[in-house]
């Protein structure tokens, strides 16, 4: 089944609403000639979403948020509502990011809960899952992602499951200019939609796309996409300049 492909770039603490204007509107302008067949999503900082939205209205680019909490509304300082989200113009929100996890306490369960918020709103969440290196060298790759990905698909219907993007992300990959190599990623990848399969059968597994994110850039995304489980890319540092982000969204098999 052919998968649409999604290239989604996550700004992460970086860029001010007038450098997020400057950045989109060099990239809304660098693919204005190319018909896009594909999804491509930017997730800038919370501050700058509506000046993202509004940069980008009457583009096929969408905005994401970075996280969303599960409650509506309430004393949740510092939190933010996937209502408030759908008002600055978001239409996806990345919910479980390694860095989240490692520097911030978040856990399986509450990534379950801020991606269901996220779907009961009609936002397409981002769940990422993937293994420290310590996971790695002891042989504990896939019991980490199949333990985070069942925890977070926990209680979801396959209508859901294949409204969603799930994101591998091997912590060690992330920001250090590590990436998995194409048969490590598909191996990860693979073992994703089987579990998924397991969870809510073959032809939702079928339809899920997987993400990979881990020093994703211009040189190694055609490699990467060219993986028959790979159907798109969480790029961060590579997604802040609009020409190395606009060659990954126009990558070549």
């Amino acid at each position: 089944m052919s998968r649409r492909a999604v290239i989604a770039g996550n700004w992460k603490m970086h860029g001010t609403v007038s450098e997020t204007r400057s950045l989109l509107r060099g990239l809304r302008a660098r693919l204005a000639a190319r018909a896009l067949d594909l999804e491509v999503v930017v997730a800038p900082p919370y501050t700058a979403l509506g000046a993202a939205a509004e940069e980008l209205s009457g583009s096929p680019i969408e905005v994401a948020a970075q996280n969303v909490h599960w409650e509506s509304k309430g004393a949740f300082t510092g939190e933010i509502s996937a209502a408030m989200l759908l008002e600055a113009g978001c239409r996806w929100a990345i919910v479980g990011h390694s860095e989240r996890r490692q520097l911030f306490g978040e856990t399986d369960a509450n990534v379950n809960r801020r991606a269901r918020a996220a779907l009961e709103a009609g936002l397409h969440p981002i769940v990422c899952v993937g293994e420290t290196f310590a996971e790695r060298q002891a042989n504990r790759t896939m019991d980490v992602v199949r333990r985070q990905a069942r925890a977070a698909l926990l209680d979801l219907g396959a209508a859901d499951i294949q409204t969603l993007c799930i994101a591998y992300e091997p912590v060690w990959a992330i920001g250090t200019g590590r990436t998995a190599t194409p048969d490590q990623a598909e191996e990860v990848h693979a073992e994703l939609r089987r579990l998924v399969a397991e969870v809510a059968g073959t032809q939702t597994a079928e339809r899920l796309r997987i993400l990979y994110g881990g020093s994703v850039k211009p040189d190694n995304i055609d490699s990467l996409m060219a993986e028959p489980d790979i159907d798109g890319a969480l790029v961060g540092s590579a997604s802040l300049e609009v020409e190395s982000f606009a060659r990954i969204v126009e990558f070549q098999l």
